[in-house]
């Protein structure tokens, strides 16, 4: 009966720990740091600019600073809902080998703009958040809860996942991506501040 009881409890154990993985401090550091650095370059960017500057655009059909901002308001909300989806569904460790990117990658390769890509309708900026202040305020407020997440949470974010059309991300990526989007956008701000029509004052 003990050769028997023996297995059973050892297998308990393990679907218990692969069950409630959850980050390891490294992984936590890393996010926080990352999702900090790129909150604060957006709020250094976009400091001191005056309404002129905030709403010149370099042609007709591109983005003004105020606009990208607000995609990144947006998108802070979107991202993160996609995140929450992922955390709907039990954790999948046998489909782990499906990630096939780094987080190093993958920050790198979101935050790369040599490649454009044309963003959904759900993230056109309409202003939905009233005035510019009101904007950065919302990112500024889900930005700071998105963070105390990573801090927190005992989910499983490394065995559960989202496919985009790129491939396979985890739940944790998920966290870098949104940080990485914020600077592909602060780029596309920099973009618009090197133009030579730029407005100076």
């Amino acid at each position: 009966m003990k050769k028997v009881v023996l297995p059973i409890v050892l297998l308990a154990v393990l679907a218990f720990g692969v069950i409630n993985s959850t980050l390891t401090d490294a992984e936590r550091e890393f996010a926080v740091k990352e999702m900090t650095k790129s909150r604060d370059h957006f709020l250094n960017t976009i400091e001191g600019l005056n309404e002129a500057q905030l709403n010149y655009k370099a042609t007709d059909d591109s983005w003004s600073i105020a606009e990208c901002a607000e995609h990144i308001a947006i998108s802070e909300n979107m991202i993160f809902g996609m995140l929450q989806s992922t955390l709907a569904h039990g954790a999948e460790p046998g489909k782990r080998s499906e990630v096939k990117i780094s987080d190093e990658g993958l920050i790198a390769m979101i935050e790369d703009r040599s490649k454009k890509v044309k963003t959904g309708e759900a993230f056109e900026p309409s202003g939905k958040y009233g005035s510019f202040e009101e904007t950065v305020e919302e990112f500024k407020s889900k930005r700071k809860e998105h963070i105390e997440f990573v801090n927190s949470t005992q989910d499983d974010l490394r065995n559960r996942y989202q496919q985009l059309p790129f491939g396979t991300i985890d739940a944790y990526q998920i966290l870098l991506f949104m940080s990485g989007h914020t600077e592909r956008h602060i780029k596309q701000m920099e973009e618009v501040m090197d133009d030579e029509d730029f407005p100076m004052e």
